[in-house]
């Protein structure tokens, strides 16, 4: 067992802008954490099977591109078909409206503006 928090930085869909996920993932990693980054353009299935095999606390996922309706209930979905419990934090241009959204699906948090 380790005895510092692994989290999953995860680009979903088509989404191409990085910079953000790269900067937080860096602010993570010098606070201490394990990071793992996934890159650009990842399916939901994809990103929940990427937490499960690399055993993390939390996973980060990043949407600037629109696809968080889809894409992050496709995670919720795959981790819950797995039984893992890991708990999400959305971030980018989400809409207030969205992100209650995904909230009320079992995000555990989304951090953005109305949009």
């Amino acid at each position: 067992m380790t005895d510092h928090v692994r989290v999953l930085i995860a680009k979903c869909g088509l989404d191409g802008h990085d910079r953000g996920a790269r900067v937080i993932a860096r602010y993570l990693r010098d606070s201490g954490m394990e990071v793992i980054y996934t890159g650009i353009r990842i399916t939901g299935e994809r990103i929940a099977r990427i937490a499960i095999d690399e055993d993390v606390d939390v996973i980060g996922i990043s949407s600037l591109a629109g696809s968080h309706m889809t894409e992050i209930p496709l995670v919720l979905e795959e981790l819950e078909r797995a039984g893992a419990s890991i708990p999400i934090i959305a971030g980018g241009v989400i809409s207030d409206e969205d992100a209650a959204a995904l909230r009320a699906r079992g995000v555990a948090d989304v951090c953005s503006g109305e949009v």
